[in-house]
């Protein structure tokens, strides 16, 4: 079977307040779905967007991202890449966080304020290298 590799970002439309919550939401739905499917990825929060690669069969990956754009938080949803992939690049995470630590109230804001990360004037390459890359640094990790 060809897996598949759909990358995106969109804006964030969760308000401050409530933004740790519904991170945490997202990645218990996403964890707990993705196994069931068969989808490996990561997701990212920073500077108001979320930035996030999906691995999986397309079937699986067309209803979980249908899901996505219909999603309240997220607005704006920009479809970078949706092609086949030779390699999973997150093959051991059902969803990764970038940007995740034990806090993650503090860890998202100190993200989102410091990174200086902006996914729109990337394309989907890019943006999956980008992702890797900051899954890598010893702060980032956690699935």
């Amino acid at each position: 079977m060809t897996d598949y590799r759909l990358v995106y970002y969109s804006e964030n439309r969760v308000p401050s307040s409530q933004l740790a919550a519904e991170i945490e939401t997202i990645l218990a739905a996403s964890r707990r779905n993705n196994v069931l499917v068969g989808i490996t990825g990561a997701l990212m929060f920073s500077e108001g967007h979320f930035a996030q690669v999906l691995e999986g069969s397309q079937a699986a990956i067309e209803s979980t991202f249908e899901r996505i754009q219909q999603d309240r938080r997220h607005g704006n949803v920009n479809l970078l890449e949706f092609s086949s992939a030779p390699t999973r690049g997150f093959q051991n995470w059902s969803m990764a966080f970038i940007g995740s630590s034990d806090d993650v109230t503090a860890e998202v804001k100190d993200i989102a304020i410091r990174s200086g990360f902006d996914p729109r004037p990337l394309d989907g390459g890019q943006l999956f290298v980008r992702l890797l890359e900051l899954l890598k640094e010893p702060v980032s990790r956690k699935s």
